[in-house]
């Protein structure tokens, strides 16, 4: 994999080069957002890791501008020494795909990058019929079915569906939902996204005695799951 690292401290950029070197990944570190975001717009990285504090901006700001302008399809992983949940949500919830906090166990860090990585890359692969627990998307017929029947659903339900079981398991802020299902740029004061996904959680019968849970995280999002 080709890896951007935006770390400024001298010693965990010695730390995660060995980490990635260890597993043959070439990477590039910079020690400020400024250098940061002028590369990854030249660059075709695999992967993005982002520190928290840095001496000209925030994580929080790079990955705003990584989602604004470069999409949701790079992966994103934070990687600091701030451990509060509210910093963990706060990150997951502007895109972050996956968040770690300082000292990082090796094994568990390569664990980590390789499965975002590879469930980006398997979701852009073009594959036509995908299973999830029974159910079935068919995506050249935009369609999905399940015990054998097609579902009764409107092309938004459709698309909104097919992101839920992609993103499985993964908290999927409304914000993302908006962009990639409705190319709705910026948060809007809206119920459109909770009355679809009630529609979605009753036409797919999204329920723990079914094997699925459709949860609603206030304020944050939704994440669907296997029971």
């Amino acid at each position: 994999m080709f890896v951007a690292v935006l770390e400024d401290d001298e010693y965990q950029a010695k730390v995660i080069s060995l980490f990635l070197e260890s597993a043959q990944h070439t990477f590039e570190i910079f020690g400020s957002g400024e250098a940061y975001i002028d590369s990854i717009q030249k660059k075709n990285f695999d992967l993005l890791i982002l520190d928290w504090e840095l001496p000209d901006t925030t994580g929080i700001e790079i990955l705003k501008w990584i989602r604004t302008y470069l999409g949701w399809n790079k992966p994103v992983l934070f990687m600091t020494v701030r451990d509060s949940k509210e910093d963990i949500v706060t990150a997951l919830e502007h895109g972050a795909d996956d968040y770690m906090v300082k000292p990082v166990d090796r094994h568990e860090f390569l664990a980590r990058i390789n499965t975002l990585v590879r469930r980006v890359t398997s979701n852009r692969k073009h594959v036509d019929k995908i299973e999830y627990g029974g159910f079935i998307i068919y995506k050249s017929e935009r369609k999905i079915s399940h015990s054998g029947s097609v579902l009764n659903l409107t092309p938004k339900e459709y698309e909104l569906a097919t992101l839920l079981f992609e993103s499985e398991g993964r908290l999927l802020p409304r914000l993302e939902i908006l962009k990639t299902v409705w190319g709705i740029q910026a948060e809007i004061n809206t119920r459109t996204v909770d009355t679809h996904i009630s529609r979605i959680r009753k036409k797919l019968a999204l329920e723990p005695k079914n094997g699925w849970k459709l949860s609603s995280i206030y304020h944050h999002g939704y994440r669907l799951e296997r029971v």
